[in-house]
């Protein structure tokens, strides 16, 4: 079982930055994590992903080079840096532990149904 928890999400004008965190309770490895995003009204969406065992991560296009995921393992934290914010940024996003053994590469990773356990979410809100 793993509890997750975010935090960092506010207000911030376009361009500029963010770094939401996330707390991980319980059993923290060996899962993979990620962040996933939903706007009102829009399907949840993958943003990033890192692994357990595995210095490969892996980013929705559109925040390639702006944004950064990370984890320390020994504090059973993850991180999402967020720079360059986009009005389009905006929505609540969530922190998400899996542990896909029977997939791999971008395909997996970014696929909602491979985490079995979710945060409750943290607000990001861009204004332009």
């Amino acid at each position: 079982q793993v509890q997750l928890v975010e935090s960092g999400g506010g207000l911030v004008q376009a361009g500029g930055s963010l770094r939401l965190s996330c707390a991980a309770s319980g059993t923290f490895m060996p899962y993979d994590m990620a962040w996933f995003r939903q706007s009102p009204g829009e399907e949840r969406e993958f943003v990033a992903a890192t692994r357990w065992n595995s210095p490969d991560t892996y980013y929705l296009d559109s925040v390639k080079g702006r944004f950064s995921v990370s984890r320390d393992n020994a504090k059973n934290m993850v991180y999402l840096q967020m720079n360059s914010l986009r009005p389009e940024d905006t929505a609540v996003y969530s922190c998400a532990a899996g542990r896909p053994d029977y997939c791999s590469g971008y395909g997996c990773y970014s696929n909602r149904r491979v985490y079995d356990y979710w945060g409750q979410g943290t607000q990001v809100t861009v204004s332009s």
